[in-house]
């Protein structure tokens, strides 16, 4: 009779068990999207650290340089707290760029002047659109983690490359009657 009792408390002690692994997310669950944001997110911090040295070279309005030269400034920085947070969260990050990044660096390379600047800012509005994006949900993600407060602190830096490039796409756009369609890239 003992043994029985003892055989129905287990049972009930492994259903109630079971339901609650069921129940419960993976472990890891959040940590791989993480991850991958924190991939991404190098990768366009690198691209856009080099088309902003494209910028300062290459652009004929005063306004995409300076523009250009933040993008390094502000990415650079970003770039560095990026690593010390991948580092303590244990993720390994790109050292350079991929071949998707790359092609965007050497297309926009091939232009000067106006042609560069719509094209870049065109460039700079849609990246910083997406970024916004990835980096809310990013610092909206479940838990604590030195990723999910590297995008928080991050956000309101890209939001106001996001503003500031749509001012200057605008700008010239109005300038040169048109937009740079046609000459987006792609990332």
């Amino acid at each position: 009779m003992v043994q029985k009792r003892s055989l129905l408390v287990l049972a009930g002690i492994w259903f109630v068990a079971a339901s609650i692994c069921a129940q419960a997310p993976p472990p890891d669950a959040g940590s791989a999207d993480l991850e991958d944001f924190a991939r991404k997110a190098a990768l366009g911090g690198m691209t856009e650290v080099e088309l902003g040295r494209l910028a300062v070279e290459r652009a004929s309005n005063a306004r995409v340089k300076e523009f250009g030269q933040r993008m390094v400034d502000d990415h650079s920085r970003t770039s560095t707290d990026l690593k010390l947070a991948a580092r303590d969260q244990g993720i390994a990050l790109p050292g350079e760029l991929d071949r998707e990044h790359q092609a965007a660096v050497d297309k926009l390379s091939r232009l000067s002047g106006s042609a560069f600047d719509q094209a870049y800012m065109r460039d700079m509005v849609m990246d910083h659109e997406e970024d916004v994006a990835e980096f809310a949900r990013a610092a909206q993600h479940s838990g604590d983690s030195p990723i999910k407060s590297f995008a928080a602190r991050s956000l309101a830096t890209l939001q106001d490359h996001l503003k500031m490039a749509r001012d200057i796409d605008g700008e010239l756009g109005r300038s040169t009657g048109g937009g740079a369609e046609g000459m987006l890239l792609t990332r």
